[in-house]
C-alpha cells in the first residue's frame, strides 16, 4: 500500500503550505483504507433500500477508471486551495451545503450531523474540490426519518456531473466516469484515494448489503473528473 504510493507522497511532501492546513497524505489513506463511518436507521417505509450500483465484483471484469479511454477528456487547469460552499447533482435533485468534516475520535472520517438529511461534508484532510489531487466529498444515504442526502447515488451513471462551488466563487464541474460499491471489509483504498495526477473527485456514502446489527456492509463510491471551471 505504502510502497504504491510513494510517487504521490513525494509530490505531496512539496506543497508544505498546504500540508500544514490538512493531515498527510499517508495518514488519510491509512484512515480511508477502512470506509466511512456512516449511519443506517431508515424506516420500514424504505426497506427496500437505495439504489447500488454495479457489484465490486462484476465492476472488476469491467476496465478499470484508468483503462477506459472513453474517460479521457480535455486537460482544465487545476485551481486553487478553497473551502466548500455547496454540491450539486442535478441527476439525483441534490442541492446541499457542505460542511468541513475531519477525523472523529476513533480515527474515522467524520460525517456530519445525521439530524440534517441535506448535509454533506468535504473531508479536509485530502485536497480541496478542484485541486491537483483526490477530493473527497461524503455524506450519509439515511438516518431515522427515511432518505438523507445521498440515497441516490448508486442511481448515477457515467457522464452525469457532480458541481462543487467553492467559497472562493468558482464552480468546479467533475464528470463521472464510474460508480462502484465496495465492501468495507477489502475497501480499494489505494484505487478510491490515491491521486491519478489531475483533479478528480469521489463522492461516497453507505450501501450494499444492510442488517440491523451491523448497518450497510459497503460504500457507495462515485468516481469523477475535473471537465469544466465555471
Amino acid at each position: 500500500m505504502y510502497a504504491s504510493m510513494a510517487a504521490e507522497l513525494a509530490e505531496l511532501a512539496e506543497e508544505e503550505e498546504r500540508r500544514r492546513r490538512r493531515a498527510p497524505w499517508g495518514v488519510v489513506a491509512l484512515v480511508l483504507l477502512t470506509g466511512l463511518a456512516l449511519i443506517r436507521n431508515g424506516s420500514g417505509e424504505f426497506d427496500t433500500g437505495p439504489p447500488q450500483p454495479a457489484s465490486a465484483a462484476a465492476a472488476d471484469s469491467r476496465a478499470t477508471p484508468d483503462q477506459d479511454p472513453s474517460a479521457v477528456t480535455a486537460a482544465v487547469t487545476p485551481l486553487g486551495f478553497s473551502p466548500v460552499d455547496r454540491v450539486r447533482i442535478p441527476a439525483i435533485r441534490v442541492d446541499a451545503p457542505v460542511q468541513p468534516v475531519g477525523l472523529d475520535t476513533q480515527g474515522w472520517v467524520g460525517a456530519p450531523p445525521p439530524e440534517n438529511p441535506n448535509l454533506a461534508g468535504w473531508f479536509t484532510g485530502a485536497v480541496s474540490p478542484g485541486e491537483k489531487g483526490t477530493a473527497v466529498i461524503v455524506g450519509h444515504v439515511d438516518n431515522q426519518q427515511g432518505p438523507a442526502v445521498f440515497y441516490g447515488l448508486g442511481a448515477l451513471k457515467k457522464g452525469n456531473r457532480v458541481e462543487v462551488r467553492r467559497q472562493d466563487g468558482k464552480t468546479a464541474v467533475f464528470e463521472i466516469y464510474d460508480v462502484e460499491v465496495f465492501a468495507k471489509s477489502g475497501f480499494p483504498g489505494n484505487r478510491v484515494y490515491g491521486s491519478k495526477g489531475d483533479p478528480e473527485l469521489r463522492v461516497i456514502t453507505c450501501g450494499g448489503g444492510f442488517t440491523k446489527q451491523h448497518g450497510y456492509d459497503g460504500n457507495v463510491v462515485v468516481f469523477a473528473r475535473l471537465v469544466a471551471v465555471e
